[in-house]
């Protein structure tokens, strides 16, 4: 903008000034962005000073056709279609459909939906248990939520949902098929769903329950090394993971030799809560940032100084069902070289959605940003690739001839911790194989930390020396 002092011009511009920022969409949006802007312009007309003023695009602008065509279509609803429907009910269908076509997270939020919203993230609603998206016009399982009817009945991440019941989703908006997935505590609701791997579609029946959603869970797998596990990030997850760090060490009596982080089938959450995970782990530096359009979606979220873990390698465990917060944490950990990515490639949700009120009942929620790893990295519909991949196993431990040791000869000098020894080692042979049936991931994150131990008998990633 250019301003020259010139008094002859300041009435006819002022109109022109007017009829530009309020006749026009484009210029209120400018408005709104940039009140300062606006002010300067407005305070130059009311000095009399002469200003240049850049009008829209005209190619740039929608065509009153389109917007006839629009007024048409809702008419010939209005006046031929088969039952009546009232004018409030059209106008939500078309703001809906102006989101949903965007993109499969961006929604428009009544009253009920505003509510399940917010207590999604507050960890405790009614339903099934599991985080879903939209995938060619069918429901597809993001992740079954841990301990949930569904994650118990066998609903895998990538399974997609093509019944509820007898009814087709096919056609549904997710706001629809969430809204059948919930209902009374102990009915029961059959999945028809399409599995890779089947030859058919299969059914699954799931008791519906009050899902109550517990963040961060913990154990001790052997001495020396712990397990977090992070089912869904909400808004204090972030407390809680510091937690539940400070009860294993406290329950071991000393620093942890290593540390397992589960986030697979971890849908995501709270941004700010896989920050502060992050946070807790990082001695310094970049943890995400995002890049939108508008000012306000450029965001940029750092690390404080202290890692609480010292240096304590740890590995992260991710899959197919690990989106969103949970790849913020997993990419900002392998970016630092802070742990080591374990796993099968992560779902690929890249994108930040932003819920923007529209007054005290309605909302909308729209995708307003893309998310960066620290290096730069945009995961939107990649995923973060694993380190080291290791797909889900079963083992079987193959029937061996027993062999022959020097405890098993007659008359062999006894050992000193002779028995002892026995004894842990049996111990602690019945606890890895119970573990590699369970868990052959888990089993493999186990056996790496042990190695980084050997190596590293201090327990420490030796981060440091490279810069000193």
């Amino acid at each position: 903008m250019k301003r020259v002092r010139n008094p002859h011009h300041a009435f006819p511009l002022r109109s022109i000034a007017i009829a530009t920022c309020f006749a026009t969409v484009s210029g209120l949006a400018c408005a709104q962005e940039e009140p300062s802007a606006t002010e300067q312009l407005l305070k130059g007309i009311e000095n009399g000073e002469r200003v240049e003023i850049s009008l829209p695009d005209p190619e740039k602008q929608l065509p009153l056709e389109d917007l006839r065509k629009f007024t048409e279509v809702f008419s010939r609803i209005k006046d031929a279609y088969v039952e009546e429907v009232d004018d409030r009910q059209l106008l939500e269908s078309a703001i809906k459909g102006m989101l949903s076509d965007l993109d499969p997270h961006s929604t428009y939020l009544a009253p009920k939906d505003y509510e399940d919203l917010e207590e999604s993230t507050s960890g405790e609603f009614g339903g099934l248990g599991i985080e879903v998206g939209m995938e060619n016009g069918f429901i597809k399982v993001i992740a079954p939520i841990d301990d949930t009817p569904a994650d118990k009945a066998g609903v895998e991440a990538g399974d997609l949902i093509i019944k509820l019941d007898e009814k087709p989703v096919k056609g549904m908006s997710l706001e629809e098929a969430v809204q059948l997935m919930r209902g009374k505590p102990g009915t029961i609701l059959t999945l028809t769903i399409m599995r890779e791997g089947e030859t058919g579609p299969i059914e699954i029946k799931v008791e519906r329950d009050i899902i109550k959603v517990t963040s961060v869970k913990s154990r001790m797998l052997e001495n020396g090394y712990g397990y977090v596990r992070i089912t869904q990030f909400q808004a204090d997850t972030g407390s809680q993971f510091r937690d539940a760090l400070g009860k294993l060490e406290d329950k071991l009596g000393r620093d942890l030799d290593g540390l397992v982080i589960d986030l697979r089938n971890n849908p995501g959450g709270v941004l700010q809560a896989a920050v502060e995970t992050a946070d807790a782990l990082l001695e310094e530096g970049l943890v995400v940032y995002t890049e939108g359009r508008i000012q306000s979606s450029r965001l940029r979220f750092s690390a404080t100084p202290g890692d609480v873990m010292e240096g304590t390698p740890i590995v992260v465990l991710i899959n197919g069902g690990s989106a969103s917060a949970s790849e913020i944490l997993a990419g900002a950990l392998q970016d630092h070289e802070r742990a080591v990515i374990m796993g099968t490639q992560s779902f690929g949700k890249g994108s930040v959605q932003t819920v923007i009120p529209l007054d005290e009942t309605h909302a909308i929620k729209m995708t307003t940003a893309r998310y960066y790893t620290p290096d730069g990295r945009s995961i939107q519909a990649t995923g973060i690739k694993p380190d080291i991949e290791v797909r889900p196993a079963e083992l079987k431990e193959l029937d061996s001839k027993p062999f022959f040791t020097e405890a098993d000869l007659s008359g062999h000098l006894e050992g000193k911790n002779e028995n002892k020894q026995d004894k842990d080692a049996a111990e602690t042979e019945a606890d890895s194989a119970s573990l590699a049936e369970r868990d052959y991931q888990l089993r493999s994150a186990l056996n790496l930390l042990k190695g980084i131990q050997i190596l590293n008998p201090q327990g420490k990633v030796k981060a440091e020396e490279g810069s000193q």
